[in-house]
């Protein structure tokens, strides 16, 4: 019965070999999305496993080998030019001390080795601006198998075993960590990207992805559906059993979407390394990593073609019933309003974790991922009775002819109306959310950014509840400071260990303000000002490196004398620039090798690690705009096609009583633009308030308009569907013909 199926599947001539690589097509980009998704996900576990031995030094961590320590010391987060660079220093005490991966072998003292991207800007950049930072000199590159991406920023430098055994921080370890210590919470430099989280983020993604191409799929399916439906009836009529023309039907389906499951594989390899470059967690992937199992290769290779069998039971489980199954057909009955109840109860999903946002990250996950589901379930069950409603408030208010025919007919059979519209509807639900909570999110972190008069400032100096960073500063900083080309003011912040005006702090309870000279803050008025005829200041911590600018704020007088404060240990200074990379890189690099134990910040440091995950979430959301249209474009267009093949023969028989082939045309549009325009209507305004009480819910966020940019998107969008279907109309005239009327 199979090879028979097989053959009667290609017997149909040119009209059943399109049907066939249709739905090929259709399976292939589907398996390809499918494929590179699940690598995305593998992709983070391995990337997060590549990191693991970064965590050596943490202090939870137990040493149990019997062999010559290493000493280990985390230099803290270093930065150039907003990239996170982790910087380790480390001195053998014997020959069998431990070697990290990526390395032939333990740099020496005055050596180092550095990931490739951090020794190309080593090599590009100028020595004052990063190469200065490090002692010593470039031994070689660390391998891949050390590093989380091609960009990653990695140095393991060589110290003398005494002078790292006296740094603060630094301790033995006799082990490289393979895992992550049972305890991270500050101690841990490279903990990865939560797997959960992303993995949900990328699942939402697949979904939005391969719901069109199911839609394409199904459709594909339906292709001559009628002509195939009058020839199994035939075959019923002839003996054949109704397991026999479910087994005939499947076959024609399964054969494409062999095909196209083996296309969707050599697709995914293909799209490998283009999908290395989307910085899904903030950085590229190495195109290695995108990789299968074998079980979940082996599901894909099963699962697609067993789904396609499926789908071709289910859209031609008419002729099943009866030989004369597809003879007496009837008005199908009209969908009920009650259709509406999955996406009311997905809003309302939403509606009930506003302001009840589960504590937990597995609750908010079962929480929106459900909510999302269902309304994107609710969708596709609502989308007739939309359909239905909105052909017959038009037909109570029109006298046209060919309106009145083609809203008629939706009202008659709203299903068939919707089905080819369905992948659109859900591409622009699952945009308009996307683009609007990514935007949001944008808009609101994007102050991480910092304003145009924080971004020109470097800071240096021990947190406010570590100990100070200096007794004094030494002339000759001071000096290489201000010879830097662009240097504009500094600012110091002493530490405040009588806790003198701890009254006017912001945080009660937290450390004391740092006392600041007035005549500094005057240089600096961005981290604010003195009250009139104050001599210092008592500073927030915060105030000396905050996202926006405290010019505004006046600080409250300290009672102590400009000369006193001035011999209290210095806790953090402020430099302020011309705003350039290179003058903040050159001040960084002074202030690192003088104050080696401490760090130099800026606000576009702290920004940078948000503003690459949110830069990666933004092509996410390209790619799903950019996907799911063409897809759900095409999917459109074969639907209007496969309508305008099943019902020639009716249209045949219209144009010979005297309907001109215009009024036929219109009726055609209409079809197929009314649920599209109505239906698309309300999935977008359906996008906007789920992600409206989702940011609400989750991040306490007002949703955020996307911009001009979207919303013309959308536009273009609507107008190129509607392109395809007016491409489509030509074919009615051929089709229609008398021999269709004759021979139908």
């Amino acid at each position: 019965m199979i090879p028979f199926a097989l053959r009667l599947a290609v017997s149909g001539g040119r009209q059943a070999v399109a049907r066939l690589l249709t739905i090929a097509a259709a399976a292939a980009v589907g398996v390809g999305l499918l494929l590179s998704t699940i690598a995305a996900v593998n992709a983070v576990g391995a990337t997060n496993e590549r990191m693991l031995w970064a965590n050596s030094g943490a202090k939870s961590r137990t040493e149990t080998a019997a062999v010559d320590p290493l000493w280990w010391r985390d230099r803290g987060p270093e930065f150039y030019d907003g990239e996170r660079m982790l910087y380790f220093e480390v001195a053998a005490t014997g020959p069998t001390s431990p070697v990290p991966p990526g390395l032939p072998k333990l740099p020496a003292a005055g050596e180092y080795y550095a990931s490739p991207a951090l020794a190309k800007l080593i090599r590009e950049r100028p020595a004052d601006q990063l190469a200065d930072r490090f002692p010593g000199r470039l031994a070689g590159e660390i391998g891949d198998s050390a590093l989380a991406s091609p960009d990653s920023l990695v140095l393991i430098g060589g110290q003398d075993r005494a002078t790292l055994a006296a740094r603060p921080g630094a301790r033995q370890i006799t082990t490289i960590a393979t895992a992550l210590p049972p305890d991270c919470a500050s101690d841990c430099p490279a903990t990865g990207t939560r797997g959960d989280a992303m993995t949900l983020i990328l699942s939402v993604v697949a979904g939005a992805l391969l719901f069109p191409v199911v839609i394409f799929i199904g459709t594909a399916t339906r292709l001559s559906a009628a002509t195939r439906e009058q020839r199994y009836a035939a075959m019923r009529l002839v003996g054949a059993t109704p397991r026999q023309i479910t087994l005939i039907a499947a076959a024609e389906s399964t054969l494409a979407a062999v095909v196209g499951t083996a296309l969707g594989f050599g697709l995914y390899l293909a799209l490998r390394p283009l999908v290395a470059t989307v910085p899904f967690t903030g950085d590229r992937f190495f195109v290695e990593d995108l990789a299968l199992t074998a079980p979940q290769g082996l599901a894909v290779l099963l699962g697609v073609p067993v789904a396609a069998a499926v789908a071709a039971r289910l859209a031609l489980r008419r002729v099943t019933i009866s030989p004369l199954g597809v003879s007496r057909r009837v008005t199908p009955r009209p969908p009920t309003v009650w259709r509406v109840v999955p996406l009311l109860a997905g809003l309302a999903e939403l509606a009930w974790f506003v302001g009840r946002r589960p504590d937990t990250t597995n609750g908010q996950t079962a929480a929106y991922l459900t909510g999302f589901l269902v309304i994107m379930l609710g969708l596709v069950v609502a989308g007739p009775w939309l359909t239905m409603a909105a052909a017959r408030a038009v037909a109570a208010r029109t006298g046209r002819p060919a309106t009145l025919i083609a809203v008629r007919r939706l009202a008659d059979d709203p299903k068939a109306g919707f089905r080819s519209v369905a992948g659109l509807i859900l591409a622009l639900f699952v945009t308009t959310a996307t683009v609007s909570i990514i935007g949001t999110i944008d808009a609101n972190r994007g102050a991480l950014s910092g304003d145009p008069q924080t971004r020109v400032a470097v800071e240096h100096g021990a947190d406010s509840d570590q100990p100070p960073m200096t007794a004094a500063v030494p002339e000759r900083v001071l000096a290489d400071l201000k010879a830097v080309p662009g240097f504009r003011a500094l600012a110091v912040a002493h530490a405040n260990p009588d806790g003198l005006a701890r009254e006017a702090s912001r945080r009660p309870g937290g450390p004391a303000p740092l006392l600041a000279d007035c005549a500094d803050l005057a240089q600096v008025p961005v981290v604010g000002h003195c009250a009139p005829g104050a001599a210092v200041a008592a500073v927030e911590p915060y105030g000396f490196l905050s996202l926006t600018s405290q010019q505004a704020v006046e600080w409250p007088s300290a009672p102590i004398t400009a000369e006193v404060a001035a011999r209290l240990p210095v806790q953090s200074l402020y430099v302020t620039t011309d705003g350039s990379t290179a003058a903040k890189e050159r001040v960084r690099t002074i202030l690192s090798r003088a104050f080696p134990d401490h760090n130099a910040r800026t606000v576009h440091d702290w920004g940078s690690a948000e503003q690459q995950i949110l830069a990666g979430w933004r092509q996410l959301a390209d790619v799903v705009l950019l996907t799911t249209l063409p897809i759900a474009g095409c999917s459109l267009a074969v639907s209007v096609v496969a309508g305008l093949s099943d019902r020639r023969r009716p249209f045949a028989m219209l144009r010979l009583t005297g309907a001109p082939l215009r009024l036929l045309r219109w009726v055609i549009a209409l079809e197929s633009a009314l649920p599209l325009l109505v239906v698309a209507a309300i999935a977008t305004g359906t996008g906007f308030g789920a992600a409206a009480m989702f940011l609400k819910s989750q991040m306490h966020y007002d949703l955020v308009s996307p911009g001009a940019v979207y919303f013309a998107l959308v536009l273009l969008g609507l107008a190129v569907s509607l392109g395809i279907i007016a491409s489509t109309l030509p074919l009615l005239k051929r089709i229609t013909g008398p021999e269709a009327a004759r021979n139908g």
